[in-house]
């Protein structure tokens, strides 16, 4: 019986509840963890917001960089010897901003910051290729802003011929903004004068 007894008593001891001051560091230590944890959450929603943000800011300045074309684009074989090739034929189109554009560069003679043509054909592709620009709407500098109208005129580069039925491109990159791709296929026929559509 005096064993059954030290057994119950060792089972049985006094125990108290734990007193204010353990209650009081339990409760400091749960709201320092969430506050910490709130801090981390709006600190992190923060910094998606304005990345974010970045990322609409970037996507408007691409949008405000656009050129588009503006009317047809017209091929002239200026040497009459039936292919548009480099001995002094050219491609014409008018260039304008895109809505709510921003000004853009196309100066040919610029290095850097300007518009560029890139020339794509069945032989070859050509980058940076010549081109002029005559001023139809402006004010009187090399920027295409809202409201103006550029005639662009781009010569033939040499090793290139286009001939008839087939399909070049001109890729008419500003240096900030989308590229403008030009694809046209040349008429079955070639004319000195000739509107591709």
């Amino acid at each position: 019986m005096s064993k059954l007894t030290r057994l119950f008593s060792s089972l049985y001891k006094r125990e108290e509840g734990i007193t204010g001051l353990e209650t009081a560091i339990i409760l400091i230590a749960f709201v320092m963890v969430a506050s910490v944890f709130a801090f981390v959450v709006l600190s992190t929603g923060l910094f998606s917001a304005d990345r974010g943000k970045e990322t609409v800011f970037a996507g408007l300045e691409k949008a405000r960089g656009n050129l588009e074309v503006r009317g047809a684009i017209t091929v002239l074989d200026n040497d009459a010897d039936g292919d548009i090739d480099e001995n002094g034929d050219t491609i014409v189109f008018n260039l304008a901003n895109a809505a709510g554009g921003e000004p853009v560069s196309v100066d040919p003679a610029a290095a850097t910051n300007s518009t560029v043509i890139n020339w794509i054909d069945a032989q070859d592709r050509t980058a940076d290729t010549t081109f002029t620009i005559n001023e139809i709407l402006g004010d009187g500098d090399t920027l295409v802003e809202p409201g103006e109208l550029f005639e662009i005129t781009v010569a033939v580069p040499a090793g290139s011929t286009l001939v008839a039925n087939e399909k070049f491109t001109l890729e008419v990159v500003p240096p900030a903004g989308g590229v403008s791709l030009i694809a046209r296929t040349m008429p079955p026929e070639i004319d000195a004068v000739m509107d591709l559509h």
